[in-house]
């Protein structure tokens, strides 16, 4: 997996001056292009927008600094629709101007090196995990258009959990009829985006089943035959579990023998009548990596 990271960040490299392709970066990291950015956000510190906008602008003050070349020039070169946008974004990331750069009135410069992933072995961090076949199943439940966050909660998924009718929560209990017999969390169809890390994404809260029905106003979503790597955590919410799939994407994917597989995320928490004991698991649909 991080052999294809790095092969990611060359292929950004090559394409600073231009919009990204997304189904490229999804060839070429064999996931979709939001598991990319996620993993890409925590294996970095830091958004695929952030990276690629930082190392425009480092190669935008290294291109002021050679003779002849204007400050229209370089806006228009690394994406800027005006001179005015390139300025404001270039004084915001280095404290100065690129007129001050023509000028050398400023001897502060700054550079943003090419990131290169590694693996790094910390230890001493256990994750539980089991690994599942599953058939295919359904989750009966309602659904919504929520904005991507990866950090805090969602203020979007609180109210459409809020949203659902008693009339609802009943024929959801008629329904589950398979493990973990919980009403559980699901994201898909997530925005591809271009390089900028906002979107949305496809958020169901419902129950598994393989009954057919009648789901009377509940929707579905159909999930197919997988094997799902099922991650347990307990404490704090929602930060223990947004810290596990943390764990998952810089620790666990990079140095295991699977790679993510495009399915819907889900996940469910137990009780949360004390938030700073809470159990929940996190499941995410792999598949055995392919040799490169």
């Amino acid at each position: 997996m991080l052999k294809r990271m790095n092969d990611a960040i060359d292929y950004i490299e090559n394409r600073l001056n231009d919009e990204l392709e997304p189904q490229e970066l999804e060839k070429i990291t064999g996931t979709s292009i939001y598991h990319f950015r996620r993993m890409f956000s925590y294996l970095s510190g830091m958004t695929l927008g952030t990276y690629i906008r930082n190392r425009r602008l480092s190669m935008a003050m290294a291109e002021l600094l050679r003779e002849n070349v204007s400050v229209t020039e370089t806006a228009f070169k690394y994406g800027y629709d005006s001179v005015d946008g390139f300025t404001r974004a270039f004084k915001e990331w280095a404290g100065f101007t690129p007129s001050e750069v023509k000028k050398h009135e400023s001897y502060k410069l700054q550079a943003f090196p090419k990131l290169s992933f590694q693996l790094t072995i910390q230890g001493g961090i256990k994750m539980e995990y089991k690994i599942v076949n599953k058939n295919a199943f359904k989750i009966a439940g309602v659904k919504k258009r929520v904005p991507i966050q990866f950090e805090g909660v969602n203020k979007e998924i609180e109210k459409l959990a809020e949203s659902i009718t008693n009339k609802q929560y009943e024929k959801m209990n008629e329904l589950k009829n398979m493990d973990p017999y919980q009403v559980m969390n699901a994201s898909y169809k997530f925005d591809e985006g271009r390089s900028e890390e906002k979107g949305y994404l496809e958020h169901m809260i419902g129950v598994p089943t393989t009954k057919e029905g009648p789901y009377d106003d509940l929707e579905l979503l159909e999930v197919a035959s997988n094997t799902w790597a099922i991650f347990s955590s307990k404490g704090r919410f929602p930060k223990t579990m947004q810290d596990t799939w943390a764990k998952i994407a810089s620790e666990w994917l990079p140095s295991s023998n699977y790679e993510l597989v495009d399915a819907p995320e889900l996940s469910f928490v137990e009780d949360y009548s004390d938030l700073d004991n809470v159990y929940s698991e996190i499941w995410i649909a792999v598949k055995k990596k392919t040799a490169l």
